[in-house]
């Protein structure tokens, strides 16, 4: 992986860390924070988006039209899924499972459908980014596993993590094969979803702007830098980076959350953790030498 590329994935990251930060202090405000962002990232990039589009002579065609509208529709199952196991499960269960798989998956399905080589370094860094994950997820707690209503938490993280892995090799294959702008496909994606979540919102809007009150710094900062995170982690596949290495190591996400909520949260970092971060450390540093 040269070194553009890890670049690109490691500002992704912390991209990825800091609007996580700011979207869980407002996650009380649900789907009407989801479509506010979605709407204001929409509004944000369509200039670049446009401009993009004028410049390099773009044509639509229905396969790029078709790998827009299946991207938005991913992106917004995912959200659900994720949001439906938080509330039908323990999210000590679901997380670690759905973040876990999620590249797990991706690489998987990378190496079956891309004809990308699984080399050894590459096998070994993805499962300590993978076992990385868990340890932080889960502080070591494995009898969380064991819990009552765990199996409904693991059906609905792995539910979850292939999504993950779906829009992730949707996307990965767009920016690959199909040539399209990253910025073109996450800007086109957004509207898609904006376009779906609308219906659901505009029907009372009166509440949907009061619970808006006190998270708009927020919903800016999720506009802004989730949409630029993720076109970074394109950018880096579109310039050859395999999907099998970007897609374990953006998840250096969860690492720097569990650092920054540490420092800025003042939330409890175990050993359990900190041997979580220093694996996943290792894994990455594998997966950049593959």
């Amino acid at each position: 992986m040269n070194t553009t590329s890890l670049l690109l994935v490691v500002l992704a990251a912390c991209c990825h860390a800091t609007w996580n930060l700011a979207s869980k202090r407002s996650a009380h405000a649900g789907g009407v924070f989801l479509f506010w962002s979605t709407l204001l990232s929409s509004i944000a990039f369509a200039p670049w988006a446009l401009w993009i589009m004028a410049g390099e002579g773009f044509r639509w065609t229905w396969l790029l039209l078709a790998a827009i509208c299946a991207s938005g529709c991913l992106h917004l199952a995912y959200s659900h899924a994720l949001q439906t196991g938080y509330r039908k499960a323990d999210l000590s269960v679901v997380y670690p499972i759905a973040r876990g798989t999620g590249p797990l998956l991706s690489s998987t399905g990378a190496f079956l459908l891309l004809g990308e080589v699984p080399g050894p370094l590459r096998l070994l860094g993805l499962l300590g980014v993978v076992g990385g994950i868990l340890l932080i997820a889960t502080d070591g707690r494995w009898s969380t596993f064991a819990k009552p209503g765990a199996m409904t938490g693991l059906r609905w993280g792995l539910l979850t993590g292939g999504l993950i892995a779906t829009y992730t090799l949707v996307d990965g294959s767009a920016v690959k094969l199909l040539l399209l702008s990253p910025v073109v496909l996450d800007w086109g994606a957004n509207v898609v979803r904006t376009a779906l979540l609308a219906p659901q919102v505009l029907r009372d809007r009166t509440a949907a702007r009061s619970a808006m009150q006190g998270h708009w710094i927020s919903a800016w900062t999720v506009a802004l830098l989730a949409p630029f995170g993720y076109i970074l982690v394109l950018w880096a596949m579109q310039h050859g980076a395999p999907l099998s290495v970007v897609a374990p190591m953006r998840e250096m996400s969860m690492m720097l959350v569990a650092l920054l909520g540490m420092v800025l949260l003042r939330e409890p970092v175990g050993r359990a953790r900190l041997a979580g971060c220093a694996l996943m450390v290792a894994g990455v540093v594998l997966l950049a030498q593959s």
